[in-house]
């Protein structure tokens, strides 16, 4: 009873602004994986170039190169992991002590109870757990593919030769989608950390990653130098 007297700290305001945040992280993941075919994002760009490198790596004597650069994906994988879990402990250990955290907003005169504090927290929490699921599975992916692409054989005449290099591609697509939206949650994550400052504050975070996003997606320079033209 105790917490649902103190929900009237919740506003209208935040609502919209909680609502805003979980819209836009679904549908900007929604739209970068499923562009226009006459835009396609930075993500769906470099999938093709995945595909192209299961291609050469066929022929390609010894695969040291390639098993190269699969381990440095992985690596990737699981220092972003470690770094949602180090967030996450922080972040339960925010939650256990909000006293402190509700006496520091007191002093900046943004006064609510512990468990709002504790609520606001909890919305990054998620967020980062969910991100931290995203890199796991992608590190599992990225050993799946590892795998397939060591039962690639080197004779391009041999008739499953193709077949095992598009399985690999594919993985390590699915590999490189599951970081990406870990990473989009990490984005979202630091986004929701402005719901401390308010639900104005809020919507001005959302928008602002929102913004990062696209631009990086749709009009970067990297996004330029993978349209240039190879002929």
């Amino acid at each position: 009873m105790q917490f649902l007297d103190q929900l009237h700290y919740f506003t209208v305001l935040d609502g919209v602004a909680v609502g805003l945040l979980l819209f836009t992280w679904i549908v900007a993941g929604f739209l970068i994986e499923n562009p226009p075919k006459s835009r396609p994002s930075t993500s769906v760009l470099v999938a093709e170039y995945r595909r192209k490198w299961m291609v050469e790596m066929i022929t390609r004597q010894p695969r040291i190169f390639d098993a190269t650069i699969l381990d440095s994906l992985r690596q990737g994988t699981a220092f972003f992991g470690s770094a949602c879990l180090i967030a996450i402990g922080g972040g339960l250990a925010a939650m256990s002590n909000a006293e402190r955290l509700k006496g520091i907003a007191d002093d900046l005169t943004l006064s609510a109870p512990a468990v709002i504090w504790e609520m606001k927290i909890l919305l990054a929490l998620v967020l980062i757990t969910n991100a931290f699921l995203k890199f796991i599975w992608s590190n599992r992916l990225f050993g799946y593919c590892g795998v397939v692409m060591a039962s690639v054989p080197n004779d391009i005449e041999n008739p499953v030769t193709r077949a095992r290099a598009d399985k690999a591609a594919e993985l390590n697509i699915a590999a490189a989608r599951a970081f990406n939206r870990g990473l989009r949650a990490v984005y979202f994550a630091l986004g929701a950390l402005g719901w401390l400052l308010g639900g104005a504050a809020l919507i001005g975070a959302t928008v602002v990653t929102v913004t990062i996003l696209f631009r990086r997606e749709f009009t970067s320079a990297s996004r330029e130098v993978l349209l240039r033209s190879e002929e």
